[in-house]
């Protein structure tokens, strides 16, 4: 067995004793049973319960890259259009994981409180594929304010933080927190990328076409 199958098997073994227990209730010695190992022999492979919670969160988060990047080019759409559907497809994406899995929360809000530079560096990830949304909107001959692209992507990111882990922030429904990231998103554009009143009237149709 190599290596990489080693981890493998050991981050499933965590999953499953993560979602079922918690994070919290969690031992490494439980792990290594699950395992069919001693914990020596775990300790290996990750120096401890947290390495084995992040390897978890990566591995998720790539998937996760890969379609927001996916959304953040679409062809055929503007760059409000774009930003919109990657921004709920976040949202929807976070809250339903949650829901279906409210321990992950948990082991999300341990990775932010013990590893504050790993969730720094998954939001810098995130602001690459703002930039190359607004990249390619310029490509595409679209007016985008004026300033520093990267600069931008962070003020986006700020502003819509909430829906990032709605649950982590407020108990409101899906629907509510739409209706809300709607609302943020409407003011934003009006200064991010001016468009005239029929491509907002036709942006609305499709939002709620969509909810």
């Amino acid at each position: 067995m190599t290596k990489d199958t080693v981890r493998d098997k050991i981050v499933e073994a965590a999953k499953k004793r993560f979602s079922h227990f918690g994070y919290g209730k969690t031992t490494m010695a439980e792990i290594a049973t699950d395992c069919g190992m001693s914990p020596g022999n775990l300790y290996r492979f990750f120096p401890g319960k947290l390495d084995i919670a992040e390897a978890i969160a990566s591995e998720d988060y790539e998937t996760h890259l890969a379609q927001a990047r996916k959304i953040a080019l679409a062809p055929g759409k503007s760059a409000r259009e774009r930003l919109r559907d990657l921004l709920f497809a976040e949202l929807r994406r976070t809250y339903q994981k949650l829901e279906k899995d409210p321990r992950v929360l948990e082991m999300a809000t341990q990775i932010g409180h013990e590893r504050p530079q790993y969730v720094n560096w998954m939001l810098a990830n995130e602001r690459k594929i703002l930039v190359e949304l607004m990249e390619e909107a310029e490509k595409r001959g679209e007016m985008l304010p004026p300033g520093d692209k990267d600069e931008i992507a962070e003020m986006i990111q700020s502003a819509t933080m909430k829906f990032r882990y709605p649950q982590l922030w407020s108990k409101l429904s899906l629907a509510k927190l739409e209706r809300e990231l709607d609302g943020v998103l409407n003011l934003m554009f009006q200064g991010l990328c001016p468009c005239s009143a029929a491509e907002r009237e036709k942006e609305q149709k499709t939002t709620h076409a969509a909810a």
